[in-house]
C-alpha cells in the first residue's frame, strides 16, 4: 500500500515530459553538462561557476570520495514497483535530491533563479534561493512556492531581523543559514579566468560576448533590455547594489560576527524550518541541535571556500551520531544517481546539487533544468532496481560494502 501511497508522488505525465531542447541531445548524464557550459559561456563568468578555491584540493577529494564506497546489490527481487519520494522535514518530496543555493544564476542564464525555482517546483523537489542572486525572492517564491531561502548574514541583530520578516512575509518556509562563509576566500582561480566583483565593463568582457553570442545576446543584453542593472536583491530586507557597481563588495564584505549567539536570535525570531549549511565537524552538528535547528546540510561549498577542507562524504556518519532528530542533509560534488544513494545509504536524508543545474539552466533554461532532473531521476529509478531495493527507506549500510579492499565473510553487510 505504501508505494502505491507515494507513487502518487511521481511528476505527472506531460508536467516534465517537454521535447528535448536542441542543446540538450548530447547530454546524456549531468558530467556532460559543464563541458557544453564551457562552451556557451564566456571564461569569466564560466570559471566563476566552475571553479574551486586555491589548489582545488576540496573540489577534486568532493569527487574522489565516492569511488572509495562500493555496494552490495540484491539479487532476484521484484522492483516493478519502486519509489523514489521521501520524507524531510515534515515534507514529502518527489526525488531525494534538491538545487542548492547559487549565486549570481541570472548571469549565467536568462532569469536563471526562476528557471531553476520553476523546474524543479514542476519535479516537486526544493530549490534554494541564494542570499546572493539577482531576481527578488518575493518574485520566485510567487512563482515557486516551495523554494527555501538561504542568507549571508553577519551578527547585525537589527538587520537580520528584518530580513527574516521579509523572508517570511514572501511566504517562504524553510531559511537556511551559510555557516562556511563569514570569511571571503581566495579564489585567485577567478582572478586567472579574469572575473571580478563588481563586473567591470572593458575590452576583454566585449569580447568575451562577442565571442559567445548565445549568452551576450540571449542573457546578458536580454536581461539589460527587459529589466534594466541587475541588483543583489536577496542579501538584505532592502535592494542591494547594483552587479556593476564597487558597492557590491562592501556588501557582502564584514560577516566575520556571525556566530551561535546570532543563530540563537534567528531561531527565537523565525517560526518556519531553519537549517544551517555548511557544517563539516561533528561538534558543529551538535551545536545546532542545541540551538533547536531543524536540520543541517554537510558541506564545504562544493570545494569553494576553505582549500583543504574535508568532503562532507566523510564526516557524514559521524554527523549522523550527533544529530539527534535533526535532518542530516549533504551537498558537494554530487553527480549521479549512485552518488546519492551511497549518501543515503551512509545515513543522510536529502542531497543538494548544484554547479550542473546551472549549467543545465544556462544551455536551455527551464527546459535545460527539466532534462537535467530527468536524468538524475532516470539514473536513482534504474539504480534503486539494480539494488534490488524498493523504496530509498531500504537504502541503508546493509547494502553498502565500507571496505573495498577487505575480505567479505558470509554474512558481512559493510
Amino acid at each position: 500500500m505504501e508505494h502505491r501511497r507515494t507513487a502518487d508522488m511521481a511528476p505527472r505525465m506531460g508536467e516534465t515530459a517537454r521535447a528535448v531542447p536542441r542543446r540538450m541531445r548530447r547530454i546524456f548524464a549531468l558530467e556532460d553538462l559543464e563541458p557544453a557550459a564551457r562552451r556557451l559561456l564566456p571564461r569569466p563568468i564560466f570559471g566563476y561557476v566552475a571553479g574551486g578555491v586555491e589548489t582545488n584540493a576540496s573540489l577534486t577529494d568532493n569527487r574522489q570520495v565516492f569511488g572509495e564506497l562500493a555496494f552490495l546489490p540484491r539479487s532476484l527481487v521484484n522492483v516493478t514497483d519502486r519509489a523514489l519520494d521521501c520524507e524531510l522535514m515534515g515534507r514529502r518530496y518527489a526525488l531525494p535530491f534538491g538545487i542548492a543555493p547559487m549565486g549570481v544564476s541570472a548571469l549565467t542564464a536568462y532569469r536563471g533563479d526562476l528557471a531553476l525555482a520553476r523546474a524543479a517546483e514542476r519535479a516537486r523537489i526544493p530549490m534554494v534561493i541564494s542570499a546572493t542572486s539577482l531576481i527578488r525572492l518575493e518574485e520566485i517564491a510567487a512563482a515557486a512556492p516551495g523554494v527555501w531561502y538561504q542568507a549571508y548574514l553577519s551578527g547585525e541583530r537589527t538587520e537580520t531581523a528584518r530580513l527574516i520578516d521579509r523572508v517570511a512575509g514572501a511566504g517562504i518556509e524553510t531559511f537556511v543559514v551559510t555557516a562556511d562563509s563569514a570569511v571571503v576566500p581566495s579564489r585567485e582561480n577567478n582572478l586567472r579566468t579574469g572575473y571580478r566583483t563588481p563586473i567591470r565593463p572593458n575590452l576583454a568582457l566585449l569580447r568575451d560576448g562577442v565571442t559567445h553570442p548565445f549568452w551576450a545576446l540571449g542573457t546578458f543584453l536580454r536581461t539589460f533590455a527587459r529589466h534594466g542593472m541587475p541588483h543583489f536583491e536577496n542579501a538584505y530586507a532592502d535592494r542591494g547594489a547594483p552587479l556593476l557597481s564597487r558597492q557590491a563588495v562592501r556588501d557582502f564584505a564584514g560577516r566575520e560576527t556571525l556566530d551561535w549567539e546570532t543563530v540563537r536570535f534567528i531561531r527565537s525570531r523565525w517560526a518556519g524550518r531553519l537549517v544551517i549549511k555548511g557544517l563539516l565537524h561533528p561538534a558543529d552538528v551538535t551545536l545546532a541541535r542545541e540551538a533547536g535547528c531543524d536540520g543541517v546540510v554537510l558541506s564545504n561549498h562544493g570545494g569553494r571556500q576553505l582549500d583543504g577542507a574535508i568532503s562532507p562524504m566523510r564526516v557524514l556518519t559521524a554527523s549522523i551520531e550527533c544529530a539527534g532528530k535533526m535532518a542530516v542533509m549533504i551537498d558537494s560534488g554530487f553527480r549521479r544517481g549512485t552518488d546519492i544513494l551511497k549518501a543515503l545509504g551512509l545515513g543522510a536524508q536529502f542531497v543538494f546539487v548544484g554547479r550542473p543545474f546551472n549549467y543545465a539552466a544556462a544551455l536551455a533554461g527551464e527546459a535545460g533544468v527539466d532534462h537535467a532532473i530527468k536524468l538524475l531521476r532516470d539514473q536513482l529509478r534504474a539504480d534503486l532496481g539494480m539494488l534490488g531495493l524498493r523504496s530509498l527507506a531500504e537504502m541503508d549500510r546493509r547494502v553498502m560494502f565500507l571496505d573495498r579492499f577487505a575480505a567479505l565473510r558470509p554474512g558481512s553487510t559493510g
